[in-house]
């Protein structure tokens, strides 16, 4: 072979070479890959490096050293001791408080009143099923932060002033400044009381995790209802009497142009509760319908034929069946109701994002505040998420 015929040779099996380098489906996959890396990174430090600049020109300090400077602005309504003297630090936690405060009563009243409606629109009774059926068709097309203004300025706003308040049961008082109800004031050994509930919790937990091994290997069922009720219930209250009733409360009263005494829960609070609690219920009832509708109708006939009464045909057969496919969507719900509440700053409440909003107004660290927000709301997002999928998989059918 020629030495030129050698050359065009070795010319022939690089190209070829190459050639398979770049169809290679896995050299081609590493490649783009990094290559995406390289492009996020380098957008990343175009970000921060522009950031960096903007801030030095502004004369802005980055970091979060604003956190222990003094707040000096007051909170309508805080969970812990707050005032215009604390720091920033601790009027974002007063904040984070009152956003977990919204989430955790508005996902289980929303929860309750979902499941009710749901079902309700699959009751033979035509009323009963008309009624949830407006109710969902009416909230599922509103926006959440029109519901919101819808409590506060249609409902809460138009109640009598203080001077009028409406006395409730209980010694409870409402007015539109919001609820009034006695304080609890915890004496000495209430907290014994706290410990023997937690103690009555597992105590029946473990009961009724006995019971059901027991009734699946010998088929004798062990009724737990009593037992629960007796250490959830009666344990504390037995150990309640015996620390001499350190429980005592400050009830309010009705003076002349205002009540004095007891605990208030502002119009804030109570509106945004109240309107994401039943705009997200409209969702939730379409979930459980939609999750009773998909299992298979022979499950209740078989159950009837049994003669259980429709009832307990649905507390017992169809819903156990149905939660399998209603808490996957549910999750979602939950998140959203947990998102919305971001909406308070619309009518003045105290949540994460209205806090920092004011902090961010007086010291100008908005990289700071906003990250903060994020970090917070996507925290409490994974946490949601990683319970909801645990209960779902403890929900899920044991394949054999």
């Amino acid at each position: 072979m020629t030495q030129e015929a050698m050359h065009t040779s070795h010319v022939q099996s690089a190209g070829w070479s190459f050639r398979s380098v770049a169809y290679d489906p896995r050299i081609r996959g590493i490649f783009f890959q990094v290559l995406t890396v390289a492009l996020i990174v380098g957008f990343v430090w175009w970000i921060a490096h522009n950031t960096a600049q903007n801030l030095a020109r502004a004369g802005t300090a980055s970091g979060f050293g604003f956190l222990s400077g003094r707040a000096g602005f007051d909170i309508g309504q805080s969970l812990i001791e707050y005032s215009s003297d604390a720091t920033y630090r601790r009027a974002l936690v007063v904040g984070f408080l009152n956003t977990i405060l919204v989430a955790v009563t508005g996902i289980i009243t929303a929860t309750i009143i979902g499941f009710v409606v749901g079902i309700g629109r699959l009751s033979h009774n035509w009323l009963i099923a008309k009624l949830c059926t407006v109710y969902v068709e009416v909230f599922r097309n509103i926006p959440p932060l029109l519901v919101i203004f819808f409590w506060y300025q249609g409902v809460l706003a138009v109640l009598p002033g203080a001077r009028e308040s409406l006395h409730l049961p209980l010694n409870m008082f409402l007015n539109n400044r919001g609820l009034a109800f006695p304080k609890p004031i915890f004496g000495e050994g209430m907290w014994a009381v706290g410990v023997a509930f937690l103690v009555g919790i597992v105590a029946a937990a473990i009961i009724a995790r006995w019971a059901h091994k027991r009734q699946a290997a010998t088929g004798k069922q062990f009724h737990t209802i009593w037992a629960s009720i007796g250490l959830i219930v009666g344990l504390p209250v037995l150990v309640f009497l015996l620390s001499g009733l350190p429980l005592s409360f400050d009830v309010p009263v009705a003076g002349k142009f205002n009540l004095t005494g007891g605990s208030v829960i502002g119009p804030e609070f109570m509106s945004l509760f109240l309107a994401l609690s039943f705009y997200t219920a409209a969702f939730i009832a379409e979930i459980v319908r939609a999750g009773i509708r998909g299992v298979p109708k022979g499950q209740s006939e078989a159950a009837g034929a049994l003669g259980l009464h429709p009832s307990s045909i649905t507390r017992l057969v169809v819903v156990p069946q149905a939660l399998r496919i209603i808490i996957p969507p549910l999750t979602s719900q939950y998140l959203n109701l947990t998102k919305n509440s971001s909406l308070a700053i619309a009518i003045g409440f105290s949540d994460l994002v209205a806090v920092g909003g004011t902090i961010l107004n007086q010291t100008g660290q908005a990289i700071e505040v906003v990250f903060i927000w994020a970090v917070v709301y996507l925290a409490i997002s994974i946490l949601t998420s990683l319970f909801m999928n645990w209960f779902n998989a403890k929900m899920a059918l044991v394949e054999r």
